[in-house]
């Protein structure tokens, strides 16, 4: 008796769709190990921003509280706003808020104009077990510099303007009529100053 025709058609088509559905299951895997790859990049990558960004924010802070200081006193306003001879102590927040975000991070001090800083971070949580071998031991690595620039331009008041004289403050669109008799309105950290990324990569190793 002979096989119907349609049978063995049907019989040899099953192990092609196996092989079709298998080659499907294993692009799915292998997208979903891509994705987890990306986003624990990602994660890194905005670990470091976060750190690079917080250790810049904190020296901008204390530089401001150094103007305020001698604010009646702008023979030394440049030398606050280019930060010079400044101490750039701001990697401590950095790596406190690299561990927020699940990284630890090395943290290096970028002196001169404009100062900085710049931050690697390796991810606590490797990219996880996926159909890719090693991915288990993997931790992303991303880095990024933060700067610190100034807002404001002056000019020192004249010789014959007296001691008191302050000079006028120009913070991009905004001027700053300084009293020295009331400073109760002053500019505050972020019309003085600045603070922004200038790059950053990640990586996995």
């Amino acid at each position: 008796m002979r096989r119907s025709p349609r049978l063995g058609d049907a019989g040899q088509a099953f192990p092609i769709y196996l092989t079709v559905v298998a080659g499907l299951l294993f692009l799915a895997f292998a997208y979903l190990a891509v994705g987890q790859a990306a986003a624990n990049r990602n994660g890194a990558q905005t670990a470091a921003d976060a750190a690079a960004l917080a250790a810049a924010l904190d020296t901008r802070d204390k530089l401001t509280d150094d103007w305020l200081e001698n604010v009646l006193d702008p023979e030394q306003w440049q030398d606050i706003f280019d930060g010079e001879g400044f101490p750039l102590d701001g990697c401590g927040r950095a790596r406190e808020l690299a561990a927020q975000n699940n990284a630890t991070a090395f943290c290096t001090s970028e002196p001169g104009l404009p100062p900085g800083y710049q931050v690697e971070v390796a991810t606590t949580e490797p990219v996880g077990d996926s159909i890719v071998p090693g991915t288990e031991d993997i931790h992303s690595t991303a880095t990024a510099t933060s700067v610190i620039e100034p807002r404001c331009e002056f000019d020192l008041p004249a010789e014959d303007a007296g001691d008191e004289a302050l000079p006028e403050l120009r913070c991009d669109d905004t001027d700053w009529q300084l009293d020295p008799e009331n400073l109760d309105d002053l500019p505050g950290p972020e019309d003085l100053f600045d603070v922004h990324l200038t790059d950053g990569q990640g990586n996995d190793e």
